[in-house]
């Protein structure tokens, strides 16, 4: 199995358990999983008030994953006008938001961030240089007066 498709597993597996996965089943069903979260949703809406929150989220890839996550569930993420890129507003419940959502954006946004980061040092060690460390450290130089 190569990584990606890894990477792939270890997303629906995420997805499952912020589903609320009984079984292994279950657990294996990415498309169940998702519509079990939007019953989740649509359960907290009909429960809750909807609020208001704002999320800032500087790495453009996790932004992306954010909204894409966000739209999964039927949720429509915004910003007003004027507001910076990485601003991000959703109106939604709290406990979905607090319980499901971000958790399970965060999970999920560091599945992908070690994934991207070992194939971005695997390409760098095999096209550029075999050495991707940080850069040597030494004294500074002492200063004439």
């Amino acid at each position: 199995m190569d990584s990606e498709q890894r990477l792939r597993d270890r997303l629906r597996k995420i997805e499952a358990l912020y589903a609320g996965a009984a079984t292994a089943g279950e657990r294996a069903a990415a498309g169940a999983a998702a519509e079990r979260i939007r019953k989740q949703f649509d359960t907290a809406s009909k429960k809750e008030r909807a609020e208001e929150f704002k999320f800032s989220i500087p790495d453009l890839w996790s932004r992306q994953l954010f909204t894409a996550l966000c739209r999964r569930y039927g949720i429509r993420p915004f910003r007003y006008r004027r507001m910076h890129r990485q601003s991000v507003l959703i109106r939604a419940p709290a406990s979905f938001v607090n319980g499901v959502l971000w958790p399970e954006f965060e999970e999920l946004s560091n599945a992908l961030t070690l994934h991207l980061a070992e194939i971005t040092e695997k390409i760098i060690r095999e096209e550029v240089h075999e050495a991707t460390g940080d850069a040597d450290e030494i004294e500074e130089p002492r200063q004439l007066r």
